[in-house]
């Protein structure tokens, strides 16, 4: 499920809005491929289904969820996925053309909040790690993910393969401006948390009770200046070993999991 800041309007279900300018499906299909992402799309109702390009092996291994969604799909080699994808790709012989997800308000996103944060990314731009960041928030429990249009990767190929299924089980919030978005969730009642390895405060003593966004940078550059004046306060990772920082994706499933057991202990 993709979610976007903004107006309430749209065709279809109140609430949802079509694919952004530049991403519908006339302009080409968004293109899965993998064992996971192709089963997890084949189970979201919210996908609609194109092509569907299946090895024998790959279609044994999908059987119950293409036979459960009623598509029927194209059997191919090994090399007709090769050619498509490049060779260095691993397909699994699994590959899915569809629609990209509808899109829903962030209001929507902010209101899942209650039982698990929403994880906040200031122009994360490998599609591994956000996938990687995805399935953490899929195992953890989290409300959903917030990104920028641009200075993201694209919700597709390699990091759906990455997220393994996470990207349609995870509302995906994109948002023009990273700065207004975490004022619009200060607004919907969200505290905002960024994570800075120069923090004063260690992030689990810092989380409250209500609901929470957690702000993570880019390894390397880390928050920027205005998203960091855009947090409520700013904390870190314990990191009492030889290296003081983590790669965002693992940043990323050490805060949610602190996360899941404050849930837990408060009795969330």
């Amino acid at each position: 499920m993709v979610i976007k800041a903004g107006e309430n309007k749209g065709r279809g279900t109140p609430g949802r809005r079509p694919a952004p300018p530049g991403r519908d499906w006339e302009d080409g299909p968004v293109i899965l491929y993998g064992i996971h992402p192709v089963e997890a799309a084949l189970r979201n109702p919210g996908r609609v289904m194109g092509r569907l390009l299946l090895t024998e092996n790959a279609e044994r291994r999908l059987a119950g969820a293409v036979a459960d969604r009623g598509v029927k799909p194209e059997r191919v080699v090994p090399r007709d996925l090769d050619r498509r994808l490049g060779a260095d790709t691993v397909h699994q012989g699994a590959l899915l053309e569809t629609e990209p997800l509808p899109e829903c308000t962030l209001e929507e996103l902010a209101g899942r909040a209650a039982a698990g944060p929403i994880i906040v990314l200031d122009q994360v731009t490998d599609p591994q790690n956000v996938g990687a960041v995805l399935r953490s928030a899929a195992a953890f429990g989290a409300a959903g993910l917030v990104m920028t249009r641009r200075h993201s990767p694209p919700l597709t190929g390699a990091l759906a393969k990455s997220a393994s299924g996470a990207l349609d089980l995870v509302p995906v919030a994109l948002v023009q401006n990273l700065a207004r978005a975490l004022a619009d969730l200060g607004n919907l009642g969200c505290t905002r948390i960024g994570l800075d390895g120069t923090g004063p405060g260690l992030i689990e003593d810092e989380f409250p009770s209500g609901p929470v966004a957690l702000v993570l940078g880019a390894e390397g550059k880390g928050l920027r200046q205005l998203t960091r004046e855009s947090c409520d306060r700013l904390c870190r990772i314990d990191t009492p070993g030889p290296l003081t920082s983590l790669n965002v994706s693992n940043a990323a499933a050490v805060v949610l999991h602190l996360a899941a057991m404050h849930r837990s202990r408060r009795g969330a």
